[in-house]
C-alpha cells in the first residue's frame, strides 16, 4: 500500500451471539492448515490435581496467529513498562495454616 493511500474507516459491531468469557488455560493445537486455541478454566481440589474445563475453541490461519502474536508481543511489552514484569513461575507464599475468619 502507497503511503498515499488513505485506510479504510473500521466499523466493530458485536453479533447477537457475542459473548465474553474468563480463561485461565489456552492449549495450543496446530496443523497445517491451522491454529487451534482451546480456551479453558483451570481448577485444582489438591495440589496432586488439576481440573481443565475447556468451553471455546478458535481457529485461526497462520497469518492471523502470526498477526495475534504480534499484537500481544507489543501489549504485553507495554503492559511490562507500565506495571513491572511479569513472571510465569509462581513465588512461594507462606500463607497462614488454620481456618480464616
Amino acid at each position: 500500500m502507497s503511503p498515499s493511500a488513505q485506510q479504510p474507516q473500521l466499523n466493530l459491531a458485536q453479533t447477537p451471539d457475542y459473548r465474553e468469557s474468563y480463561a485461565n488455560s489456552v492449549q495450543v493445537r496446530v496443523s497445517v492448515w491451522d491454529f487451534q486455541l482451546v480456551f479453558g478454566l483451570a481448577s485444582s481440589e489438591s495440589p496432586e490435581q488439576v481440573t481443565i474445563r475447556n468451553h471455546q475453541a478458535i481457529f485461526l490461519s497462520p497469518q492471523q496467529a502470526k498477526a495475534l502474536w504480534n499484537v500481544l508481543g507489543q501489549n504485553l511489552a507495554q503492559y511490562e513498562q507500565a506495571f513491572g514484569t511479569l513472571n510465569l513461575e509462581p513465588k512461594s507464599h507462606n500463607f497462614p495454616q488454620g481456618p480464616v475468619n
